[in-house]
């Protein structure tokens, strides 16, 4: 028997239009509220909800370029990210500009990927369902272009 290589793709977009679908509500509520707290935790200097959010083992990355062209890795580890929130984190970013947007962008079985846009940088975070609850494993993160 053959097969209609068009009706095998639409069969292959439909299964893959399922992954987050699988997520319960309560699920992708939870994941929400793990962005929320990682983000409104920065913003409020809220140390204790920025650890909730965050797996231990947590590594926060973003690739800087120097002034040579070459790229370098800049990293951040749960530990410091709490303590940074300690230091006052984003406390100085004001109400109005505190740009917390997040969008879970899919969810399969006990993994999701999620966007958080802020008031100057964009995170992707990888977040997992870790005894039961949804946690920050990494982010990968980038800085918005400053405006003139």
């Amino acid at each position: 028997m053959k097969t209609n290589p068009i009706v095998l793709i639409c069969v292959l977009l439909v299964a893959g239009c399922g992954a987050n679908a699988q997520a319960s509500d309560a699920d992708k509520e939870a994941i929400k509220q793990t962005a929320l707290d990682y983000i409104e935790g920065w913003y409020e200097g809220n140390a204790e909800r920025m650890e909730r959010a965050l797996h231990p083992d947590l590594a926060k990355r973003i690739v800087n370029t120097n002034a040579q062209g070459r790229s370098q890795l800049g990293q951040m580890s749960a530990m410091g990210l709490v303590q940074g929130v300690k230091r006052g984190g984003g406390k100085d970013t004001p109400k109005d500009k505190q740009q917390k947007d997040v969008t879970i962008l899919d969810v399969f079985g006990n993994a999701a990927s999620v966007k958080v846009v802020a008031s100057d940088w964009i995170d992707y975070l990888h977040v997992a369902k870790w005894n039961g609850r949804w946690v920050i494993v990494n982010v990968l993160w980038e800085l918005k272009p400053v405006s003139k």
